[in-house]
């Protein structure tokens, strides 16, 4: 099956094109065919907002096929790979079109409070998460684009990675050195908690000083 990327240049455009949905609970695992639980149910309430996306509009708390199918539909939409599961890739961008479009100051999503002090050659970025987990930022020069995984096995993003901790805290701050001068960065974060589940941010930009 051919593989399809979604860059951040992709996302800008979503963001900006498709309408964000009424604020919903937020998303905090993985969710693919077979599993069950009230974040089901509010990812199918979610996708129900949209009869082209989820044209039954069932919502059972059961990942189904109908379910599945919807995913798919959603992630087509906001082009995502069509897995038809909701991995790191796609939960980053329901849980932005569930709330205000910010991935920032929300204490109510995994990855919160992002802020970054950036110099003329390198950049410190300090967040939280709403559980204890270990992080990584990948950051790179050029767009970055993330292929979202059909099971359980890493997606994968085609940066460069800083390991920030493996150990599992709820603060974080790592710092990028030897960045070039006046050069605008692309990075996104990564998390992954004692259980596996993992999280990621929009892919988002700063700029070194002079």
């Amino acid at each position: 099956m051919k593989t399809k990327y979604f860059s951040i240049m992709t996302l800008a455009f979503m963001l900006m094109s498709v309408p964000l949905f009424a604020n919903a609970a937020t998303l905090y695992r993985q969710l693919q065919l077979g599993m069950s639980g009230a974040d089901v149910s509010s990812l199918q309430s979610f996708l129900a907002q949209d009869n082209t996306i989820y044209p039954q509009g069932l919502v059972t708390g059961y990942f189904g096929s109908l379910t599945k199918s919807a995913v798919s539909n959603f992630q087509a939409r906001n082009g995502i790979d069509t897995v038809g599961r909701v991995g790191p890739a796609t939960l980053a961008v329901i849980n932005t079109q569930m709330g205000d479009g910010s991935m920032s100051n929300d204490s109510t999503r995994v990855i919160n409070s992002v802020g970054i002090n950036v110099s003329n050659n390198q950049a410190t970025i300090a967040w939280n998460t709403s559980e204890n987990s270990s992080a990584a930022i990948y950051y790179n020069t050029s767009p970055i684009s993330m292929t979202e995984a059909t099971d359980y096995s890493p997606f994968s993003i085609n940066s460069p990675s800083m390991m920030v901790h493996s150990d599992l805290r709820t603060s974080h701050s790592g710092t990028l050195t030897g960045l070039a001068p006046n050069t605008t960065y692309y990075y996104v974060i990564y998390v992954k908690d004692a259980q596996g589940n993992e999280s990621i941010t929009l892919p988002t930009t700063f700029r070194t000083s002079n």
